[in-house]
């Protein structure tokens, strides 16, 4: 048998090939991308850290991991599709009143169930809005998603039979975790570690996402949507699509504010709550997955310990960190330690070359 017909060089050719292509940088990265790191742990550990080291600070620590699932919603949406928004808080709200209603009416108690189907209210609200808002985009598209915020928001303080109005429900009682694992309004012990394992959960669920060749092609609507459009692909479903699990991955941190509250009111559908988590996501930088993480953690830790300096004006030194930030950072924090790193890391290689080229 002929070298052409050998099973053996068929195989040996087709490795080689394989081989070449992966020595391309961009193909090296793109198959490699999806690999978990060893500093992806850190986050992870530092939270399981903080439940012993500060028992005192677990109801802080919860309200800081609903921040992070919520900004890491609108991340999907803004950071990855480019869904420009500025009424996500609709959703947040939707969820949480889904939760709230349900709880305080003696209808459903249960909290992990109870999140699916704060899920689904807020993904029905953005399905139905998407097919209608996704139509347009830029300043259009930021407009009418803030009036659909600013409706669900007048509709809920109208509804005040069901909803509590501007009181809002108080005082909902969520049955225990698992029929275990009671909420305990004096020790956040339940809350925080139940938070930490929704936030677990939908942090995997996006991180597959958005390596998978759906969030890929997210990203190539996001940076060219004529190209996308000519090589053939559904730009408009894909974007309704991304912009309906957002909204989902947001009603569950609503839910979730709900439970670990035990209560739900009109803030949870305002423009502060959505003014704040695009904040966040300008603080950590938008597009990347832990930028929700960074971003929560800066924003609440500069809302704490500014408060106690300055009570009536501590908004003013965020504004001035966020001015920094815009002018300094571009993509935030994230985006400035990597410039910083791949400087440090080119002037190492810069040195070694020049070692080497002197000996």
């Amino acid at each position: 048998m002929n070298a052409a017909g050998d099973p053996t060089s068929e195989t040996r050719g087709a490795e080689a090939s394989l081989a070449k292509r992966t020595e391309n940088p961009a193909v090296r990265i793109l198959t490699r991308r999806h690999r978990l790191r060893w500093w992806e742990a850190l986050p992870w550990i530092t939270a399981i850290v903080s439940y012993f080291a500060f028992p005192d600070y677990l109801g802080f620590g919860a309200e800081l991991l609903v921040t992070i699932l919520f900004a890491l919603s609108l991340d999907l949406a803004l950071g990855y599709a480019g869904i420009i928004t500025l009424g996500h808080a609709a959703f947040f709200g939707a969820g949480a009143y889904t939760v709230g209603m349900l709880a305080y009416y003696g209808i459903w108690s249960e909290p992990i169930t109870s999140l699916a189907l704060a899920a689904l209210a807020a993904a029905v609200i953005g399905a139905l809005s998407g097919l209608v808002l996704l139509r347009t985009k830029g300043l259009t598209l930021l407009m009418l998603t803030l009036c659909t915020m600013a409706l669900l928001e007048q509709a809920a303080n109208m509804g005040h039979d069901y909803t509590g109005g501007f009181d809002g429900l108080p005082s909902l009682a969520i049955a225990p975790v698992f029929g275990v694992f009671e909420f305990n309004p004096l020790y956040a012990d339940t809350q925080f570690l139940y938070a930490l394992g929704v936030l677990l959960i939908c942090f995997a669920f996006v991180r597959t996402l958005v390596y998978s060749s759906f969030g890929q092609s997210l990203t190539g609507i996001r940076e060219n949507v004529l190209r996308m459009h000519a090589i053939g692909s559904p730009v408009r479903r894909r974007l309704v699509i991304c912009y309906t699990i957002s909204a989902a991955l947001a009603g569950i941190a609503g839910g979730l504010w709900a439970q670990t509250n035990a209560y739900v009111n009109l803030s949870t559908l305002g423009l502060d709550r959505a003014a704040t988590v695009l904040i966040v996501l300008i603080l950590g930088g938008y597009g990347r997955l832990y930028g929700a993480f960074v971003g929560a953690v800066v924003y609440l830790a500069l809302e704490h310990f500014l408060a106690q300096i300055y009570p009536t004006a501590w908004q003013l030194g965020l504004g001035l960190v966020l001015v920094v930030i815009a002018l300094f950072a571009r993509n935030g924090i994230l985006g400035l330690a990597e410039v910083l790193w791949r400087r440090w890391r080119d002037s190492l290689s810069r040195r070694k070359r020049a070692e080497r080229t002197a000996s």
